[in-house]
């Protein structure tokens, strides 16, 4: 008999069912308009935009900047508490399963080309996530607010998911022309931003995710005590090193801030001190393998 052959790996599913889940108003495709019904007022957890002609529910991150614009008349708790929920309970497993945007960052490594390695470099650069997080989320967003100009800036002048999803995928459809006679000196901007980070991608493994994502900032704040994770086993972990060597995100450890849970380590420690686990359930451990094809 011929060797059998398996499917993607329940992780792949799992993202691919995700961003299909965010972008079920085919409707909105269809017609090439966004979608504008209750389920706008809530939020999915990995970035998605809100402008995408499928989007069901709105981008996080899109909310946390209108919701600091308008901080000057009332506070920003339902954003908040909603981003602390979702940061609690899965951290960054919402990067490494529930983004559509992760997903894209994936499949694009995928192609055959000499690719950038993991170094004391990339080590540096996963910072600018956080000085993004911190000016471009927060702070230009909360300056406007002062002054009664909503102002997202993030999501005006550089978010690469938004111009993909929302901006290119509306003036792709025929019925709207008169939105991309509109298109200016912003657009050509951003494209250039989209373009950038997609080539990006090609050559490092989710450069985005890994150095420029302040969504993905947020929930590294929060990963490392979250619900739902990659966890260690201090008892048997002997700082060998094998999980940092096997992964392609700049980790210190296996589940760490910047870990986004793929589990590729949990085979790779010789130790089987690393599992995954919800609370103190083990959803995946070194007896309990994931497939590891992929797509």
């Amino acid at each position: 008999m011929g060797r059998r052959r398996r499917g993607p790996a329940p992780r792949r599913l799992i993202q691919l069912y995700a961003a299909l889940l965010y972008n079920a108003h085919l409707r909105g495709f269809a017609e090439g308009k966004i979608y504008t019904g209750p389920l706008k007022s809530v939020c999915v957890p990995g970035l998605n935009c809100y402008s995408c002609p499928g989007a069901v529910a709105a981008c996080p991150l899109g909310a946390l900047q209108n919701a600091v614009a308008a901080s000057a008349d009332r506070p920003a708790f339902y954003v908040v508490g909603l981003l602390l929920l979702f940061g609690l309970l899965l951290g960054r497993v919402i990067c490494g399963s529930l983004c559509p945007f992760g997903l894209l960052q994936e499949l694009l490594y995928r192609i055959p080309v000499k690719k950038v390695r993991k170094s004391a470099v990339t080590r540096k650069l996963i910072r600018l996530k956080y000085g993004i997080l911190a000016v471009f989320a927060v702070a230009v967003p909360a300056w406007f607010a002062l002054r009664r100009l909503p102002l997202p800036a993030f999501c005006k002048f550089i978010c690469p998911a938004g111009t993909l999803e929302g901006a290119v995928l509306l003036l792709l459809h025929p019925g709207n022309g008169e939105l991309r006679a509109m298109t200016g000196g912003l657009f050509v901007w951003k494209l250039a931003v989209l373009v950038l980070v997609l080539a990006a991608c090609v050559f490092a493994f989710r450069a985005f995710c890994r150095f420029l994502c302040p969504l993905g900032a947020i929930y590294s704040l929060m990963s490392r005590i979250a619900l739902l994770g990659v966890k260690t086993d201090r008892t048997r972990c002997t700082g060998c090193g094998a999980c940092v060597r096997v992964c392609r995100m700049d980790i210190r450890y296996a589940g760490d801030g910047e870990c986004v849970h793929c589990g590729d380590c949990i085979s790779a420690c010789p130790e089987k001190a690393i599992s995954f686990r919800a609370g103190k359930i083990v959803l995946r451990g070194p007896d309990i393998p994931e497939r590891r094809e992929r797509l």
